[in-house]
C-alpha cells in the first residue's frame, strides 16, 4: 500500500521520459531543440530511478519536483492550465512522504 502512490507517479513519468527520447523532434514546445528534449528524457529517467530506490528517494524526489516546477512555470507562461501539473507535483511529494516520512521531519537535539 505504501508503494501505490509511487507506482502511479512512475507510470506517469516513464512514458513521458520515453516520449521525449523517442519523439524528440516535437514541434509546438517552448524549446524545439532535439538535444534539450533528449536531455529532459534522460534527466527524467535518472530521476525516476533515484526516486524508486529507497536510499536515493530524496535525490530522486528533488529531481522530479524541480522538473515539474519548471513545467508548471512553462504552462503558466504559455497560458495553459497548470492545475494537473501542480497536482502531479504534489502527488510526487506525497509519495515520497508516504514511503519515508522521516525525511520531512526536523531532527531536534
Amino acid at each position: 500500500m505504501i508503494w501505490l502512490p509511487s507506482l502511479a507517479i512512475t507510470l506517469f513519468y516513464i512514458p513521458n521520459a520515453l516520449d521525449k527520447l523517442i519523439h524528440h523532434n516535437q514541434t509546438g514546445k517552448v524549446v524545439e531543440s532535439s538535444a534539450v528534449m533528449i536531455t529532459a528524457g534522460v534527466y527524467l529517467l535518472i530521476g525516476i530511478a533515484l526516486f524508486i530506490y529507497q536510499k536515493t528517494l530524496l535525490i530522486g524526489t528533488i529531481m522530479l519536483v524541480l522538473y515539474m516546477t519548471l513545467i508548471v512555470s512553462i504552462h503558466m507562461y504559455k497560458g495553459k492550465p497548470a492545475e494537473i501539473v501542480m497536482l502531479i507535483l504534489m502527488v510526487t511529494i506525497f509519495a515520497a512522504y508516504i514511503r519515508k516520512p522521516q525525511l520531512f521531519h526536523q531532527k531536534s537535539d
